[in-house]
């Protein structure tokens, strides 16, 4: 479905963030990306999404290159914009219309998709969101601006769904729900965390990324999460010391945290 051969890109040219990854993300996989703050995850679903481009290689949607000259066609631009969606890290990123209805419509209406408004409303219904119709998004908590964020991306109903740290905020019943949406839809899913247990929970493939924006592990999410040493290396595990009588021995842990 989509393509990265050996992908350089830096925010300096001379400080890559990404250096010589490639991966191929296949039409319905549920595939995790891991990795520890700064390791390029998000970096990566931008690229992913079109909103950067890579100083060197190659990036293939459908066997189409994804680059700037072709967004530049509107045909293809439209189609691509709404079969692949991306749910930044941060909803403030991407909130900015006066009411939580009209910032749900509002990927539905620009790309002409039928009743957009009877969209807004029922996204919101599913997210627990329809006292909030009316109101400023800005007004919204943390966890309810997350909401709204994640029901504009799905409104639009997209083949290919990019997902930036999606549980940020979020009570653990609307996880589990968003989890099962997730599972259960007819939709290829990338989605980028530190957060083991819903790596465990979320996807079948594992891809976990180290410092320089290296790609350390591709393949089942299990036997990642079993392998310690992989995780630690990905600074996802570190070694605790503790104190058993006299003695003092260090273990490695992999712990779980989220970003709320």
């Amino acid at each position: 479905m989509i393509e990265l051969d050996r992908i350089r890109f830096g925010w300096e040219e001379d400080k890559p963030v990404i250096d010589g990854l490639s991966l191929k993300i296949r039409q319905g996989d549920k595939a995790v990306i891991l990795g520890a703050n700064g390791c390029g995850k998000s970096t990566l679903l931008k690229l992913m999404n079109g909103l950067v481009f890579p100083q060197a290689g190659t990036i293939r949607y459908r066997g189409e290159p994804l680059a700037k000259s072709a967004l530049a066609d509107r045909h293809f631009a439209r189609r691509f914009r709404q079969e692949c969606a991306l749910l930044f890290q941060h909803p403030e990123a991407m909130l900015f219309n006066p009411t939580v209805r009209e910032e749900i419509a509002y990927g539905p209406r620009q790309l002409a998709l039928p009743e957009p408004d009877a969209c807004a409303e029922r996204w919101a219904a599913a997210f627990g969101l329809v006292p909030r119709l009316d109101q400023p998004p800005f007004l919204l908590s943390g966890g309810e601006k997350q909401k709204v964020a994640l029901a504009c991306v799905l409104a639009i109903e997209p083949q290919l769904l990019l997902l930036d740290e999606p549980s940020a905020s979020l009570d653990p019943a609307t996880v589990g729900w968003l989890i099962d949406t997730l599972l259960e839809a007819d939709t290829t899913v990338v989605a980028a965390t530190h957060n083991l247990s819903l790596a465990a929970e979320l996807g079948s493939r594992c891809l976990v990324m180290g410092e320089g924006g290296r790609l350390l592990y591709d393949g089942p999410v299990d036997a990642a999460l079993a392998n310690l040493a992989l995780l630690e290396e990905a600074r996802l595990a570190h070694r605790h010391r503790h104190r058993h009588g006299g003695a003092t021995h260090a273990h490695l842990h992999a712990h779980d945290w989220d970003v709320g």
